[in-house]
């Protein structure tokens, strides 16, 4: 079975740092394109970052948000099949439930059509 799982979730300062994982299980991260959502109370879905493993791929290989470019940082680690989102110098315009998703057919350039999707967990940054 196809899996996303979050976690590393919980309640900051404005300032501070989280680090969210999303653990993948039934395929392999390095086949695959990831990308980190959020959906803040009262905001539409929002892309934030993401990282394209597939080996065949032409696009770029990761993208952020305007909103997150400098302090947040997306990783993928083939070894324990996760891909981290780091992110340094909150705000309370972070506070949103994250989640991940993933597809082997789409890139960083669509990743509004990416079909697999985690539960998500929360952010919360206190000012």
């Amino acid at each position: 079975e196809v899996q996303l799982v979050e976690s590393g979730g919980g309640l900051v300062q404005a300032g501070g740092s989280l680090r969210l994982t999303c653990a993948l299980s039934g395929f392999n991260v390095d086949d695959y394109t990831v990308a980190w959502f959020r959906e803040a109370p009262g905001k539409g879905l929002e892309g934030v970052s993401c990282i394209d493993n597939r080996i065949h791929s032409r696009e770029d290989t990761t993208w952020y948000a305007d909103s997150v470019k400098g302090r947040f940082t997306i990783s993928s680690d083939a070894a324990t099949n996760k891909v981290v989102l780091q992110m340094n110098r909150l705000n309370a315009e972070d506070t949103a439930v994250y989640s991940c998703a993933a597809d082997s057919y789409y890139g960083c350039n669509n990743i509004a059509l990416l079909r697999t999707w985690g539960q998500g967990t929360q952010v919360t940054v206190s000012s």
